[in-house]
């Protein structure tokens, strides 16, 4: 069986590219988060894969859940039920986040930091990083007191990790080695 994010990336590229002709990927964003969130809860992926549940049931479970703003929703939600595609609705999401993201010139920041920031230090520390990269961050703060001190922010593959534990782990391999 092929693989959940292989699955989603033809439908992801869909979506974003009917989003980005109707001018609303903002709206395609929460149709898709909240589908999304229905797909990931256990009950309904049971019913999604119970072949006594007729497409229809499940096309109208969706449309009351997630309430489709626009006959594309409709379709969309419609062309995965029918190839029983609902288990990739969460892949075919953040996959449509990505494309987002890189049409906008824009990331998310998973920022974890020891404590936790003023909005102040929040701001400095996401101006310094968008400097860095070139481009406009999402900021999302978690505080993870193991970290001792500092802080570690991923940006798509890119990792910057300044966290005290960290510093002291590349201190114990330079002394052991």
């Amino acid at each position: 069986m092929a693989e959940i994010g292989t699955i989603a990336r033809p439908y992801a590229q869909a979506a974003f590219d009917v989003a980005k002709s109707e001018g609303n990927l903002a709206g395609w964003a929460d149709f898709l988060e909240a589908a999304a969130n229905l797909a990931s809860n256990e009950e309904v992926r049971q019913l999604a894969q119970n072949p006594k549940i007729a497409k229809s049931q499940l096309m109208s479970l969706f449309e009351d859940a997630s309430k489709p703003a626009s006959e594309s929703h409709k379709n969309f939600l419609r062309a995965l039920i029918s190839q029983s595609r609902v288990d990739a609705l969460p892949a075919v999401y953040e996959a449509f986040v990505a494309h987002k993201n890189a049409f906008e010139g824009s990331a998310d920041a998973h920022i974890v930091t020891a404590f936790a920031m003023s909005d102040a230090q929040v701001q400095e520390l996401v101006a310094a990083l968008e400097k860095k990269l070139g481009k406009k961050l999402k900021p999302e703060v978690l505080v993870d007191a193991s970290l001792i001190g500092g802080f570690c922010v991923t940006v798509g593959d890119e990792v910057l990790d300044m966290s005290v534990r960290a510093k002291l782990a590349r201190m114990q391999s330079a002394l052991t080695a």
